[in-house]
């Protein structure tokens, strides 16, 4: 069974588009809250949404998205609530989404638990940042019965063996980190980006998306030119939360820069 991030893929790469992949957290402020913008984010030409559970040790995210995590913990938000608002969100959008969790909140649900129940609920795919290829066999013999889509991370110190093991375990799409840093790092176009992501290339025909660091339409033209979608977060965390009236504005210009 395809899932719906494959058919975006498939479909975009037909019309010679790349992704635009827009990340907000759960429940910052409300999750009726996040259910306005990631309905904000399809109206704009989002593609694929990634969607943040909130941790309380976050070792991938950038300040921005470590206030956005607290304020969502502060809340109440749960791995469980988050499920839930999933679920609730898919009678008003079909829209791929994929939910960026660690893996301490998965273990304490359950995989098994957690892989079935975010499946039923519509999600589509998962990353977990501090859960490696070598260490989740499990997670992804579970998640491939029913389509689900266990989403890896390359970086720029990947080496061959690494990028092959990535390239092989990753469904629906791999994450390229674009810097050897956390969410909100400055962005570096120095070349050594579009070299790995052609090392890749020669292991996979899977696409291949970048986030960490992106932040104006400029540098998500300059990625879109080299990868298959654009990933966006902290960039739009902060505007949410300092500059909501512009939000709408924002997403389009990123939207109109990813060709």
């Amino acid at each position: 069974m395809i899932s719906r991030i494959e058919k975006t893929f498939k479909v975009l790469k037909k019309r010679g588009k790349n992704a635009f992949i827009p990340y907000i957290m759960a429940g910052d402020p409300s999750l009726e809250g996040t259910k306005d913008v990631v309905l904000l984010f399809e109206e704009c030409g989002a593609d694929i949404v990634e969607i943040g559970v909130p941790f309380t040790d976050p070792l991938a995210d950038g300040p921005t998205i470590q206030m956005a995590s607290e304020r969502a913990l502060k809340a109440g938000i749960t791995l469980k609530k988050v499920i839930s608002f999933v679920k609730d969100l898919r009678q008003s959008t079909q829209i791929p989404l994929v939910l960026m969790t660690y893996y301490n909140p998965v273990f304490k649900y359950g995989e098994e638990k957690f892989v079935r129940d975010a499946k039923d609920a519509g999600v589509d795919g998962v990353i977990i940042p501090d859960l490696p290829p070598d260490e989740a066999k499990s997670l992804i013999s579970s998640s491939r019965k029913i389509s689900l889509n266990v989403i890896f991370l390359l970086a720029p110190t990947s080496t061959p063996d690494r990028i092959k093991k990535v390239a092989k375990a990753s469904r629906g799409f791999i994450y390229y980190v674009s810097v050897t840093g956390i969410t909100g790092s400055t962005l570096l176009l120095d070349g050594s980006m579009e070299t790995l992501i052609s090392e890749t290339r020669k292991y996979t025909d899977k696409p291949i998306a970048v986030g960490f660091g992106v932040s104006t339409p400029d540098e998500a033209s300059a990625i879109s030119k080299v990868s298959d979608g654009v990933i966006v977060g902290s960039a739009i965390v902060k505007r949410l939360n300092e500059f909501p009236d512009g939000l709408k504005k924002y997403i389009i210009s990123l939207r109109e820069a990813i060709k």
